[in-house]
């Protein structure tokens, strides 16, 4: 199989990619820093890629997606999997006081993903196959206090590929939208960690398999199906008054 990574640096991605590693796939790395990029790429080798391509690419650059896009394409001839897993968790109140900030956090989260969702669903049209595979969150299926501005950005990414998905029916193209919980990760090393955090490694996991199953929505790990479903249940009249 042969597979794009976005975001390839990123914990998750990481996790992910050390799986399709191990079972011998080919594999084009994007992130942004060429020198953890280069340890990575070392790091899959070992660990029985069968190949391993990178470029660096600051993701918010999307005058640049197309073109790194067409190497990848070039270098892979053919894609089976995209996988998306590129973001940043902001300060929410200073997003809330600073548009500017907020912006910044949306085009990152939201606009840069459209942006190579936009020139993936061309590419994988014309080929007649594939998954494209993106990381939003749970923090999408309902806007709380605490984060509205990033879960605004994921909610926008996951309505983006619900009507993808819908597009891309025809020409066997699969849309897989990946909604984790609270991952331990460098994004989060701030916060406490208690009962419901899981590992980069638990959501790879789930990743790999729902992939393969050509699952549509996925809430890794599965239990914050169950709690998102409670949490979007609560009325607005008394959901408002919540500081979570």
């Amino acid at each position: 199989m042969k597979i794009l990574i976005i975001g390839a640096t990123s914990a998750i991605a990481k996790a992910t990619a050390r799986l399709y590693a191990e079972q011998g796939q080919e594999l084009f790395l994007v992130a942004r820093n060429e020198e953890r990029l280069l340890a990575l790429a070392n790091d899959l080798k070992v660990r029985g890629a069968d190949s391993v391509g990178h470029r660096a690419l600051d993701l918010t650059d999307t005058c640049r997606h197309q073109q790194t896009l067409d190497q990848a394409f070039d270098v892979l001839e053919h894609l089976d999997l995209v996988f998306i897993c590129h973001g940043s968790l902001p300060d929410q109140e200073a997003c809330e006081n600073n548009f500017e900030l907020a912006l910044q956090e949306i085009h990152l989260n939201a606009l840069s993903v459209i942006s190579l969702l936009t020139i993936l669903a061309s590419k994988l049209k014309t080929q007649g196959s594939g998954t494209i595979a993106t990381i939003t969150s749970v923090a999408g299926d309902r806007g709380r206090q605490s984060n509205f501005v990033y879960g605004s950005a994921k909610s926008m990414v996951s309505t983006y590929l619900q009507g993808l998905r819908g597009k891309l029916l025809p020409f066997n193209v699969h849309v897989t939208d990946i909604r984790p919980g609270l991952v331990d990760s460098p994004m989060t090393a701030q916060f406490r960690k208690g009962a419901l955090w899981s590992t980069p490694e638990i959501v790879a996991q789930k990743i790999v398999k729902a992939i393969a199953r050509k699952q549509h929505t996925v809430y890794a790990p599965g239990y914050w199906r169950i709690i998102m479903t409670m949490v979007c249940s609560i009325p607005e009249i008394l959901f408002k008054r919540l500081k979570i």
